[in-house]
Parts: C-alpha cells; structure tokens; sequence
C-alpha cells in the first residue's frame, strides 16, 4: 500500500543524547499494520519518512531512532509492548536519558474525533484510552503533550470496541489520515519549542 509520499529531507539522525521523546503507540505484528489503533505507529513513520530516518534500532521494547527535528534531539519510539503496557517502554527510555515527563510527546489514535481530526493537549485523562493509562500509571503523571488524532466512532454502537480499534482502516480513512499524520508532523517543532498553544491553534481541527 503507497502510504508515504517521497522523503521530503535529508537523513537528520540526532548525535548527542536525546533531549526529548517522541512515541507513537500501537501494536506490533502484521496483523495490526493498518489497524485504527496503529495510527500512532503510522505517523511515527511519517515523521521519519520527513526526517530520512527510519525506527530500526531495538531498545528500551521499542523500535525506535534518534532524529534531530528542527535543532531537538528526540528519542523516535514505537513501543513493541502492545498497547496496554506501552507506559512501560516509555518509561525506561525517559529514566535512562532522564528526559521529564514535560518532554514526552506521544502520538495515539482518538475513537471520539472524527477520522482525521487532530486535537493537540499538554495534559488531561487518558479518556479510556489504554496506552495512554498505561503511560500516566507509569510516569506517574498526566502532564505530558500528547497528538490525538481521531479515527471515528463505532458505525455500530452494538459493535464491539476492541474490534472498532482493531479493524482494518479502508483505503478512503488511511488517505484522510494521511494528510492528517502530515499537518500533525507538520505541529511537532511547534510542541518540541514549548509552543503548544501556536501548535493547537494551528492544527487542532
């Protein structure tokens, strides 16, 4: 599936130790690859595709680079945990650079948007969102940025949820969501420059 448009930048791999962490959550294995909840996964790999870096590292249960976005050096995750224990991965990372929870920026798909629509916070509830209680459980805290970028509600209330998460995105919502993961690409210099209010005027919508 054509999912990424041509590498727009030259390889921009961090040297130095990553000052920040940048997590896009979902699940591994095949199985998942296109699924509603590997919207995270996806727009990581957008933003590496941006940077000309690529998660090929494993470490801290993760898939992860380094990427200097913009003159910050980040820490690129993918946690290979599952979803319900993504806190754990990024935990490890943050205590072994010491990075504080003001400097984790996760990125994770929103079932109570419309698919597409992004909505950018510095802090709030995980709004029953599993990977996101798992981050709070383990950082100890809900102060952290967080891209929520929103994948519709069940068509069907009587459909199961975890099915709705699980199910294969169409080619007409990975489309929409594509153009979404690059304007949320686009808000992360923002957010890594301690301007969130500029990233969620720009981009929540």
């Amino acid at each position: 599936m054509a999912f990424f448009k041509k590498k727009t930048a030259p390889s921009a791999r961090a040297v130095g130790k990553p000052q920040f962490i940048i997590a896009g959550l979902g699940n591994p294995g095949k199985e998942y690859e296109y699924s509603r909840h590997n919207t995270g996964f996806l727009c990581v790999d957008v933003l590496c595709n941006k940077y000309g870096v690529k998660p090929d590292r494993v470490k801290f249960q993760s898939m992860c680079c380094t990427a200097d976005i913009d003159g910050h050096s980040c820490l690129v995750m993918r946690p290979q945990t599952y979803m319900n224990n993504s806190g754990a991965a990024i935990r490890e990372a943050a205590y072994f650079y010491q990075i504080p929870s003001a400097h984790i920026l996760v990125i994770y798909d929103d079932i109570s948007l419309p698919t597409g629509v992004l909505r950018i916070r510095t802090k709030g509830s995980a709004g029953g969102h599993n990977g996101i209680k798992s981050i709070i459980a383990q950082l100890g805290t809900d102060v952290f940025p967080r891209i929520k970028i929103g994948v519709g509600e069940r068509a069907d209330p009587d459909e199961d949820l975890k099915d709705h998460v699980l199910g294969k995105l169409s080619k007409e919502e990975l489309a929409t969501l594509r153009t979404s993961m690059e304007r949320a690409v686009d808000a992360v210099p923002y957010i890594l420059d301690g301007d969130a209010e500029t990233a969620m005027n720009k981009f929540n919508g």
